[in-house]
C-alpha cells in the first residue's frame, strides 16, 4: 500500500488563508476607488487578481497538478522578497506582528511545506 502526502493540503490551507488577506486588502482599496482615487482600483483588482490565483494554485497543488507546485514556490518567493524589502526599505511600511506574519510568516511557512522532501516510504524505496 501506497501511502500519500498531506502536505498538499496543508499548502491549501495556507493558500486560501493567504487568498483571503489578499481578498480583504483588495476590498479595502475599493471604497478609495469610489471616491475618485483611480489607481486604489487597479490595486485593489491586482488584489483580487492574486486572490484568485492563490485558490487557483492551491487547488492545483491538490489535484497535485503538474506546475502547480513550480508556480506556488514561484509565487512565495516572490511575496517573501517583497515582505522581507518592505521590512528593510524605509517606506513606511507596517513593521509590526501582523506584518511580519503575514508578509513572512505565511510565504516562509508555504515554501518550507512545498521544499520539504518527500518520506523515501512515499518512492517505494524502503
Amino acid at each position: 500500500m501506497k501511502e500519500e502526502s498531506s502536505r498538499p493540503e496543508a499548502a491549501f490551507v495556507l493558500l486560501l488563508m493567504q487568498a483571503t488577506f489578499w481578498f480583504a486588502a483588495g476590498l479595502a482599496a475599493m471604497p478609495f476607488a469610489l471616491a475618485h482615487e483611480v489607481f486604489e482600483a487597479g490595486i485593489g483588482s491586482a488584489s483580487f487578481g492574486l486572490a484568485a490565483a492563490a485558490v487557483a494554485l492551491g487547488i492545483g497543488l491538490v489535484y497535485r497538478r503538474r506546475g502547480a507546485r513550480r508556480w506556488t514556490i514561484a509565487l512565495e518567493a516572490v511575496c517573501l522578497a517583497g515582505g522581507l524589502l518592505q521590512q528593510v526599505l524605509p517606506i513606511g511600511a507596517n513593521h509590526g506582528s501582523v506584518s511580519l506574519l503575514v508578509n513572512i510568516g505565511l510565504p516562509a511557512a508555504l515554501l518550507v511545506v512545498l521544499f520539504r522532501p518527500l518520506p523515501t516510504s512515499l518512492y517505494g524505496l524502503e
